[in-house]
This record gives C-alpha cells, sequence and structure tokens, in this order.
C-alpha cells in the first residue's frame, strides 16, 4: 500500500508487511516501468528493532542496500522483482535513481514551501517523496546531476549553501512504504499518477527549490 500525505499532514503510517511490499515492488516495475531493488530490513532485537545489515548505530536502519553490487540487482521486471522479495519479503523497496528519473533532495520545510510556490506557477509535478529523517525527493528527468549547480549558480546562489542535492547515476531513493527504523515510513507527498508519468525537467523545478532553501537556511 502506498503512502500519501495530504497538504502538510501526514497522514497514519501503518505497520510495514512483506506482502505490501511486495505488491507494491511489482507494481512500481510494471505500472511506471522504474527498476528496483531490494534493500535492508528491520530485524527485532531485545523489544525493539534493528536493521538487518547488524550496525546498531546504522543511520538508515532498514533503508539502505543490503549488498555492495546494489546496482546489478536493480531490474524493471516484475516476474524477477516478484522473486527477490519472495526470497526476502520484508526488503525495503530502493529505486536507482540516473536511470528513468534522477531526484532533487532538499529539507521538507524548503520542500512544502517550494511545493506551495509550484502550485501557483501551476508547475507540473512528477512523484515527491517524504521521508523520516525529514527530506523531500522531487523526481525528474534524468540528467539533473549535471544541470544543477550550473542552474543554481544562474540563480545567483551556490550550492555548498543550499541544502539541494541532485541524486543520479550511482544513488538511489527509498520508495514507500519503506520504513527508516522506528521514525516511520516514506510516504508520497505527491504520488504516482497517469498525470504525472512524463517528468519535469530539472530546469523547471530547480528555481522554486532553490529559493525556498535560501529562505530555510
Amino acid at each position: 500500500m502506498e503512502e500519501t500525505i495530504a497538504g502538510t499532514q501526514a497522514a497514519q503510517i501503518p505497520q510495514q508487511r512483506g506482502q505490501s511490499l511486495l505488491e507494491t515492488a511489482v507494481r512500481y516495475a510494471e505500472e511506471r516501468h522504474w527498476d528496483v531493488f531490494p534493500g535492508t530490513w528491520l530485524e527485532p532485537v531485545g523489544g525493539g528493532e534493528r536493521c538487518s545489515c547488524g550496525d546498531a548505530s546504522c543511520p538508515a536502519p532498514g533503508a539502505h542496500p543490503a549488498r555492495p553490487d546494489w546496482a546489478g540487482q536493480a531490474t524493471g521486471s516484475a516476474t524477477v522483482v516478484r522473486r527477490m522479495w519472495q526470497q526476502q519479503p520484508a526488503a525495503s523497496v530502493l529505486l536507482p535513481t540516473g536511470l528513468t528519473f534522477d531526484a532533487v533532495s532538499v529539507p521538507e520545510s524548503a520542500g512544502f514551501l517550494a511545493l506551495a510556490r509550484m502550485q501557483r506557477m501551476e508547475l507540473t509535478l512528477g512523484p515527491v517523496t517524504l521521508t523520516p529523517d525529514r527530506r523531500m525527493q522531487f523526481f525528474v528527468l534524468p540528467g539533473a546531476t549535471a544541470k544543477v549547480p550550473g542552474l543554481v549558480r544562474t540563480l545567483g546562489w551556490s550550492l555548498a549553501s543550499l541544502d539541494l542535492v541532485a541524486l543520479g547515476e550511482g544513488d538511489y531513493v527509498a520508495a514507500p512504504p519503506t520504513r527508516f527504523g522506528s521514525r516511520g515510513a516514506v510516504q508520497w507527498a505527491c504520488r504516482p499518477t497517469p498525470a504525472n508519468r512524463w517528468l519535469p525537467d530539472a530546469e523547471e523545478l530547480i528555481p522554486p527549490l532553490a529559493y525556498a532553501c535560501g529562505r530555510d537556511r
């Protein structure tokens, strides 16, 4: 089941269930033609939960790649996806960037400010995720990582001065309903729909995102 937020209020987050993870991963491959790959998962330990990687201080428990060759695991085949999650039903659902989409990551507060501005500008948005570590990822066409530094400079900002990160080849995002330890689950701020199957270019979104990040400093 995909989680969605309405406005700035997060919907109630259900417990992560293996079957919903499998079905959701398959749906991403079948309906969106996104490559997916399984990540780590949460294991019960002493009345709590710990990342399957075994690191007690894991910064993203249950929501990062489970092996170093994760890029080679990524697949858009629903059959392969189903087989991978049948082998580990609790695995998180991760999406590699740099293939069918890149992502622009900003702080949650800046992301909501930018969303409001984009709606007033009537910009067409792609999917947007909201993570429990208070980040928002805006899905854009591939190639954003090469464009973003120049776009930000053109606007008069230094990329180093803004908490704005472009995720492309070699990076990934965690997809709903993946959980981040005890902090909750990844949700959709803007869910995937037939209307946003065609993604915007980074050039369209960087101005409001950079403005919001500058305001948020």
